[in-house]
């Protein structure tokens, strides 16, 4: 049925299977959810019996790879979440083609606990922390692109996007907000020389993606 509101050249275009965002979203908040309280379950407890009397500060001291890893990826699942509510508030209906984007950007986020757990234990592991943090790098530039794939799903057709979103300034959006995409390519290659610095590298990146951007601009007056 088409929207009372709806522009003429905003119409569904007949012979197009298009459904309502609504069930879109539920479904990615329950992922998202499921994967950012997944991340926790890596910060261990040090054994007290384990653990010498009145070393309990140290034990915690040496587990600060744990700690570092949960910040960085609780923030990159976090940002995600709200960069998805971003560019569905944009969305009037989606079709196949922005499902199956939606789906490719939930596989990466929900495997996204893995890599967070292997890098908590390899970051300070010589060679090993090389490869660990490579394995953490390629899972955020696959999520990156996914979510770029999903933004370009969404603005390929006008009929997708409420009426005061312009497509044209939608495709300007996407070329500024896949340019990270470019720095988490450039991670991998920083894993094999510091797997640390590669953990706060993905730190500033995830500040970079704290800022809207996805703002676009209405269309002009006509």
């Amino acid at each position: 049925m088409t929207s009372p509101d709806a522009s003429p050249e905003r119409t569904p275009r007949p012979g197009v299977a298009y459904l309502t965002s609504s069930r879109v979203e539920a479904f990615s908040d329950g992922v998202l959810a499921i994967a950012i309280t997944l991340l926790v379950l890596d910060l261990v407890v040090p054994a007290r019996h384990q653990t010498p009397s009145g070393t309990l500060g140290h034990a915690l001291a040496e587990e600060w790879p744990s700690y570092g890893a949960y910040l960085v990826s609780f923030l990159v699942v976090g940002i995600m979440w709200v960069n998805h509510h971003t560019v569905f508030a944009k969305v009037r209906r989606v079709d196949r083609p922005v499902l199956f984007a939606n789906l490719a950007l939930l596989l990466c986020i929900s495997v996204l606990p893995f890599p967070t757990r292997l890098l908590a234990e390899y970051l300070t592991s010589g060679p090993d922390s090389h490869l660990a943090a490579a394995v953490y790098s390629g899972t955020m530039l696959a999520a990156a692109l996914c979510f770029t794939l999903l933004w370009w799903a969404v603005t390929r057709d006008e009929h997708l996007l409420h009426d005061e979103v312009d497509r044209q300034s939608g495709r300007a959006a996407l070329r500024r907000f896949g340019a990270g995409g470019i720095v988490y390519l450039a991670t991998i290659g920083l894993s094999f020389v510091s797997a640390p610095l590669t953990l706060a590298v993905h730190f500033v990146l995830a500040v970079y993606y704290c800022f809207d951007q996805l703002t676009v601009a209405a269309p002009p007056p006509s």
